[in-house]
């Protein structure tokens, strides 16, 4: 897909209501990912700290790993090639871990050695002691070896010079025993992306607050923070703002100027109440987009300034299921990760029949288990509106369900994208 502009982009793609079906999931996303260039911004920080972060330049070992041939396991090492010679084997010392053994090494003989001690270069096989039969001083090997057997030699792991994480690498919990194996205290890390989210609606009340008539409490906010959380961002929560044109503007223009992505939930449909699209238009180059999707059909995406801007639908199943398919992956390419993490797909059996609609991609909630037969099967939460959150709830997995697919019969093999490698 060659690169537009943003305004080349919003010419091509009507801004009023128009067919569902026009925007694709997959076309959507390819959409944006045009648009998203990583922080350059770095700081360097102590390991400890490095966790979810992401690595802003090469970092290369400065030693080996292991930095000496070691034993493998408990046992005793010899050379290999005496065996045709000797029918038995003298003691002749004992290595440690943390200790080199220095004597040189007697023809005939062999050495006592514990896991992870230095391996001396004039022996040249280590057996597991499980092998050997110990008479006195003497040992006599049940089966002999291969040559080489049981030693973890230098740089086996990793090699001096070495490149151990490449640019753009989120650092893992495995990671950072990693570096600290390498004598590496520090790692330079891109500065994390300050990102700004609100709500919008006069109907919004925080749960702080007792509830009213006509009101709801605003889930949106919460379960953005809690995603947001875990990605590793820095949050800014700006509330929920009532349909006012002028607090509307003032909220989005000033989260705009101090964050690197703005998400809003709300107002981006086209009732008579959704102010945001007109302030959007004003002040930014957004789109408008009516994807071919269930939940969450209105979706708007641009920039308003340096910032992008995400605006996600109203209802709470909506705002999870767009952030996931389109904002999570968008995040991660924005913070730097060279490998943005992609959900696998996995394909297991329909319990129950499902109905659905051609001509839209659908995300039902599904609880994936094993049957009695061991044998992976996907059932339905049940109710699929959009505002029944408690069904995200009880959900462990998404199925999905693409364009072309209408009613599916139980025992219909489908896809399901699990809720643990999104939440």
């Amino acid at each position: 897909m060659s690169k537009k502009t943003l305004a080349q982009l919003a010419a091509m793609t009507p801004c009023d209501d128009y067919d569902p079906n026009s925007m694709s999931v997959a076309q959507a996303k390819q959409f944006i990912r045009q648009y998203l260039h990583p922080v350059q911004e770095t700081e360097r920080i102590a390991i400890r700290d490095a966790l979810d972060r992401v690595c802003a330049q090469a970092i290369v070992s400065p030693i080996n790993v292991p930095d000496y041939d070691n034993s493998a396991m408990d046992g005793y090492a010899f050379v290999h090639a005496e065996l045709a010679q000797y029918s038995q084997l003298r003691i002749a010392g004992k290595a440690f871990a943390g200790s080199a053994y220095t004597d040189k090494h007697q023809p005939g003989t062999c050495l006592r050695i514990m896991t992870g001690a230095v391996v001396p270069a004039d022996v040249d096989t280590v057996i597991a002691q499980e092998w050997v039969e110990c008479e006195g001083e003497n040992i006599r090997l049940q089966q002999l070896p291969p040559l080489g057997a049981n030693i973890r030699r230098a740089g086996e792991d990793i090699a001096a010079g070495q490149t151990v994480f490449e640019q753009g690498h989120l650092f893992q919990v495995a990671d950072i025993g990693l570096l600290a194996s390498l004598g590496i205290a520090e790692v330079e890390v891109l500065r994390p992306l300050r990102v700004a989210f609100f709500s919008t609606g006069d109907e919004l009340l925080d749960i702080s607050q007792p509830l009213q008539a006509g009101k709801i409490y605003d889930s949106n906010r919460y379960t953005l923070f809690a995603i947001l959380k875990k990605l590793g961002v820095q949050i800014s929560d700006l509330g929920a703002i009532p349909d006012q044109a002028d607090r509307l503007e003032t909220t989005l223009l000033t989260a705009a100027s101090a964050h690197d992505v703005v998400i809003s939930s709300g107002g981006v449909s086209v009732g008579e109440a959704d102010l945001m699209k007109p302030l959007l238009q004003q002040h930014g180059q957004v789109l408008f987009w009516k994807i071919a999707m269930k939940p969450g059909r209105p979706l708007a995406y641009g920039k308003i300034g340096e910032a992008h801007y995400f605006g996600l639908p109203g209802n709470p199943v909506a705002v999870m299921v767009t952030f996931y398919q389109f904002v999570q992956s968008a995040l991660q390419i924005l913070m730097g990760q060279s490998h943005p993490y992609e959900v696998p797909l996995l394909t297991v059996k329909l319990a129950q029949g499902l109905k659905k609609a051609k001509g839209r991609m659908e995300f039902q909630r599904g609880y994936l288990y094993c049957d009695e037969q061991g044998e992976w099967r996907v059932k339905s939460t049940g109710n699929q509106s959009s505002g029944v959150l408690s069904s995200m709830s009880r959900a462990n997995c998404l199925i999905v369900l693409d364009e072309d697919c209408g009613h599916v019969e139980a025992g219909e093999l489908v896809q399901v994208q699990l809720l643990k490698g999104l939440i």
